[in-house]
C-alpha cells in the first residue's frame, strides 16, 4: 500500500515538474518573440508582428472558421479541411499499398534484400521532386497533390512493414501453415498483430509526412488548402495570418501524432 502511494506521488511530483518546466518555456519563447517583434506605428505593424497581435487575428479567424466568400477567401476551417481531404486519400490509398507491398517483402527475405537498395534510394527524395512530374503526365493539381502525398507515405510504411514482417519468429509462422490457414487468414490472424509495432511506427512517421507533403505541394499549386492560406497571406504581406496558419499547422500535425501514440500504446498494452 505504501509502495503504490509512493508511486502514485513520484508520478504527480513528475507530471507537476514537467507543466510547470513546459509553462515556462512557452514563457521564455512568447518573451523572446515580444522583443524581436516589432511594435504597430499607427495601428500598422511595420515588422515582424507580436504576440498580441498574432492573438487577435487568431481569435478573429478562429471564432468562423468556415465563411465561405470566394475562391480566395474561405475560413481556416476550410482550408484545414480540404489539405485534411487530399492528405486522407494520398495516405490512404499509400497506406494499403505499402502494408500489402510490406509484407510479401517481408516474408520473401531474399526479394527484401533485393528490393532495398531501391527503397533507400526512392525514400529520401522529396516528395516535391515529383511534382513537375506528375503535373506534366496527369495535368490535373488535385491529383498530383495526391500523388505527392502518396510518395511521401509510401516508403516509411513500406520499409518498416516489410522489416516488421520479417522480424516475425518462425514459429508464428510454422504455426498458421500446420494450421492451414489461407493468406488473408495468415494475414488478419498472425501477420498484422505479430507485426502491428512496427506498422504503427511507420504509419505515424508517415502521416507527418504527409502533413507536410501536402503543406508544401499547396503553396506551390494554390487553390485551396492551408498551404495555400499561408502563401496568399504572404502575397497581401499578412504576417499576422501567416504566423497564425503556421501555429495551426503545428496544431494540426501534433494532433495526428497524438492519435497514432495512442494506437501504438493501444498495441503495446494489449500484447
Amino acid at each position: 500500500m505504501n509502495g503504490t502511494s509512493t508511486m502514485t506521488g513520484t508520478m504527480t511530483g513528475d507530471t507537476f515538474r514537467v507543466i510547470t518546466l513546459s509553462s515556462l518555456m512557452l514563457l521564455g519563447a512568447l518573451a523572446l518573440w515580444q522583443l524581436g517583434s516589432t511594435p504597430s506605428v499607427g495601428g500598422r505593424t511595420q515588422g515582424l508582428p507580436g504576440p498580441a497581435a498574432v492573438a487577435k487575428v487568431s481569435w478573429e479567424m478562429l471564432s468562423e472558421p468556415f465563411y465561405d466568400r470566394g475562391p480566395n477567401d474561405k475560413g481556416i476551417g476550410l482550408q484545414v479541411l480540404s489539405s485534411l481531404g487530399r492528405v486522407a486519400i494520398g495516405y490512404g490509398a499509400a497506406s494499403v499499398v505499402a502494408i500489402l507491398a510490406g509484407v510479401l517483402l517481408g516474408l520473401n527475405p531474399i526479394l527484401l534484400k533485393a528490393a532495398n537498395p531501391y527503397i533507400q534510394i526512392l525514400k529520401p527524395i522529396s516528395p516535391l521532386a515529383w511534382m513537375p512530374l506528375f503535373l506534366y503526365t496527369i495535368r490535373d493539381s488535385t491529383g498530383a497533390m495526391i500523388l505527392v502525398i502518396f510518395m511521401s507515405t509510401l516508403w516509411p510504411t513500406l520499409a518498416n512493414t516489410a522489416f516488421g514482417v520479417n522480424s516475425i519468429r518462425k514459429d508464428y509462422l510454422n504455426v498458421a501453415a500446420l494450421l492451414q490457414l489461407s493468406w488473408w487468414g495468415r494475414f488478419f490472424k498472425v501477420i498484422l498483430p505479430a507485426a502491428a509495432p512496427m506498422i504503427v511506427a511507420g504509419l505515424r512517421i508517415s502521416i507527418g509526412s504527409a502533413w507536410i507533403a501536402v503543406v508544401a505541394a499547396e503553396m506551390l499549386v494554390g487553390g485551396t488548402g492551408i498551404g495555400y492560406f499561408v502563401w496568399n497571406e504572404w502575397n497581401n504581406l499578412s504576417l499576422t495570418r501567416v504566423i497564425f496558419a503556421i501555429l495551426v499547422i503545428g496544431a494540426v500535425g501534433l494532433i495526428l501524432d497524438l492519435g497514432f501514440n495512442r494506437l501504438a500504446k493501444a498495441i503495446a498494452y494489449t500484447e
